[in-house]
């Protein structure tokens, strides 16, 4: 069946206009077949402020543009039907909201870009976009192209802001998770009588290397040969001088005293070199002092270099009798890096003395030797309360070793509370200012906060922010890239084991 289409007729509206209507088709009056009629244009009346002359007349002679609500303009027709619309038929379900351009710029959000990629192990996430937040420098160490000049990480914070359990998790047990990655820790926080990262080191299947003052937990060689295969006999000329440093309060070597030391260790070189025990620095002893019979030293000059060997043997032998057991002997045969996580207890060692910062040296040193011959692996050597390794005597060799650090894989970092600890002139200011990678948790004084903006050239207003992060809660920085303010998040097996409060939580327990 075929109908003839409805011829147009002409209606005037408001304001003159003429518009063309269409008269309806037959079965536009019949029930039940109007629904198939199309949607027609509501002819409303549109006031734009150009009526005729009438209307001009009425508002003024000088008419401006009328507002017209966004409903009063021609859209789409309204169902009045809540049935039909909810079927679909020619209109939507719900009348739209009115809205303008600028208001709806909202709708189409800018999207802000991660500060990271994917690569490395998640830190957290980014507090400005959400966005989450990986980093491990020595994966960005090693990508191509560099993006780190260096490995080394620094982690500065005061108690309590949450630079513990981030350096446990991120530093730690994540990395662990990636091929051919191990870490060292050198723990000195006590935690029950034992340091903070016993129960973690117990997970991992074996148990921390303890230090005893009273001589019945591990031992470290001075002497291990370990030491010199890594770093030849200047490497050992190095440590020998740190530790008679830290042993007599922070004085450095003559170069009498230098001498007197090479001397020494070139003779007791020479007894050992076919001996299969290992020479400890007890046997070192006798030679310090000694006087070589080829340099044609005269008498005075002779007294003077037996006394500049006599100056560092007492230094050496003050520290083997206070420290028995600790350093009089053969470095501990169960001391290795067979495990992905090996730990130096040294949380019971006095906080003041020679003790603590002289097997932060001696284990830095066997490392180097250790790794020499392990290759293929990355090292995360975490230095608790690290201002010990890079804020006296030991300064000079990180420094020293810095290259050679890199060639073995080895990735330091240096944990510690404020970075004003470290000497302005101390070689470990500089080994500060070459880490490419920093996590600066909160600190509480203003100069505390001001040197880390300065040293690592965050923006002004980060001193501000330093001082009022919340716990969890740092400003991250690597290679030259703006700095990032991130959340750690962990997960509910990692609160468990970077739990760093057992002893206030056992005031919590209920009698």
């Amino acid at each position: 069946m075929t109908h003839k289409p409805a011829s147009p007729r002409v209606e005037t509206v408001a304001g003159g206009r003429a518009h063309a209507a269409v008269k309806k088709p037959w079965y536009g009056s019949v029930p039940g077949l109007r629904i198939f009629l199309s949607p027609t244009e509501a002819i409303l009346p549109v006031l734009t402020g150009e009526e005729d002359a009438a209307a001009t007349d009425q508002v003024g002679p000088t008419a401006r543009p009328a507002d017209v609500p966004p409903f009063s303009r021609p859209g789409s027709v309204l169902r009045a039907s809540p049935g039909a619309a909810a079927r679909g038929w020619y209109a939507p379900k719900l009348a739209g909201a009115p809205t303008t351009t600028r208001q709806a710029e909202i709708l189409n959000t800018g999207i802000i870009g991660a500060p990271t990629g994917i690569e490395g192990v998640v830190n957290g996430t980014d507090n400005l976009s959400s966005t989450m937040i990986s980093h491990d420098a020595p994966t960005a160490y090693n990508a191509s192209p560099r993006k780190l000049t260096s490995p080394n990480v620094l982690i500065i914070g005061t108690v309590g802001s949450g630079k513990s359990s981030f350096t446990k998790t991120v530093m730690v047990m994540r990395p662990l998770l990636l091929k051919n990655h191990r870490a060292v820790v050198f723990d000195k926080k006590d935690e029950g009588g034992e340091g903070e990262y016993a129960a973690l080191t117990r997970r991992m299947g074996t148990e921390p290397l303890r230090f005893d003052p009273d001589g019945t937990g591990t031992r470290f060689n001075l002497m291990d040969p370990l030491i010199a295969q890594g770093t030849g006999l200047q490497g050992q000329m190095l440590l020998i001088n740190a530790v008679a440093r830290i042993a007599r309060d922070d004085t450095a070597a003559t170069e009498w005293e230098e001498k007197a030391t090479r001397h020494a260790l070139q003779l007791l070189f020479d007894k050992f070199q076919d001996t299969r025990r290992a020479a400890t620095t007890t046997d070192l002893m006798p030679y310090l002092g000694m006087v070589p019979t080829d340099q044609g030293l005269s008498g005075e000059a002779s007294e003077r270099f037996h006394q500049a060997g006599l100056s560092i043997r007492f230094g050496l032998q003050n520290l083997l009798e206070t420290y028995a057991g600790v350093f009089d002997g053969e470095t501990s045969r169960h001391v290795d890096l067979s495990h992905k996580l090996t730990t130096f207890d040294i949380s019971q060692l006095p906080d003041s003395g020679p003790a603590i910062p002289t097997v932060m040296a001696i284990g830095n040193m066997w490392l180097m030797g250790r790794l020499r011959q392990e290759r293929g692996f990355i090292t995360n050597v975490i230095y608790e309360e690290g201002w010990h390794m890079i804020g006296g005597p030991s300064a000079q060799l990180v420094k020293s070793n810095q290259k050679l650090s890199r060639s073995l894989g080895i990735s330091n970092v240096f944990v510690m509370h404020k970075g004003t600890d470290i000497p302005a002139d101390s070689p470990g200011y500089t080994v500060v200012q070459e880490a490419q990678t920093v996590y600066a948790f909160r600190q509480d004084r203003p100069e505390d906060a001001r040197w880390a903006q300065e040293t690592f050239n965050f923006a002004p207003d980060t001193t501000t922010t330093l001082m009022g992060l919340n716990p969890g809660n740092c400003v991250f920085k690597y290679g030259s890239n703006p700095e990032t303010h991130i959340r750690h998040i962990r997960s509910d097996w990692e609160i468990e084991v970077t739990n760093t409060d057992s002893a206030m939580a056992a005031g919590d327990t209920p009698t």
